[in-house]
């Protein structure tokens, strides 16, 4: 792998690592939200990544290239039920149902998401302060 993909991977993973938090970010933003109705009360999301793959040459394993988001999907876990008849948006039954998102989970994957994008820039760094020595060595 040359120093200059390097950058490549480590910038996939910094974009990759940006939707994470920002997914976790609307997540935990929309954790209280209440509807009327099940079926549009809100869903947990997660992005999947999927490893990108330089060109197969013969004899030789792909090198990997990066990251790459292949999207985001909603979770499939039933919406949590809650008894509140004075509220406006309460049922028939009195109930309104509250969104599936599991503030602990959320709040575990902000922290693992954020420690990632950090090691990420460090591997920019280092890489960069490397690229700079190798440069100094050949004046």
């Amino acid at each position: 792998m040359s120093l200059n993909q390097i950058f490549d991977v480590a910038g996939s993973a910094l974009s990759a690592e940006s939707v994470r938090l920002n997914t976790v970010a609307s997540n935990l933003a929309n954790a209280e939200t209440v509807s009327s109705r099940p079926d549009t009360a809100y869903r947990a999301r997660e992005p999947v990544f999927a490893s990108m793959l330089a060109q197969q040459t013969a004899g030789q394993a792909p090198e990997s290239v990066g990251v790459r988001v292949l999207g985001v999907v909603e979770s499939n876990a039933a919406p949590r039920m809650k008894y509140q008849p004075d509220n406006p948006l309460a049922d028939q039954n009195g109930n309104v149902y509250l969104s599936n998102v599991n503030t602990m989970e959320q709040l575990a994957d902000l922290i693992s998401a954020s420690r990632s994008y950090e090691t990420n820039v460090e591997v920019m760094s280092t890489s960069k302060q490397l690229y700079l020595k190798t440069l100094a060595l050949g004046s």
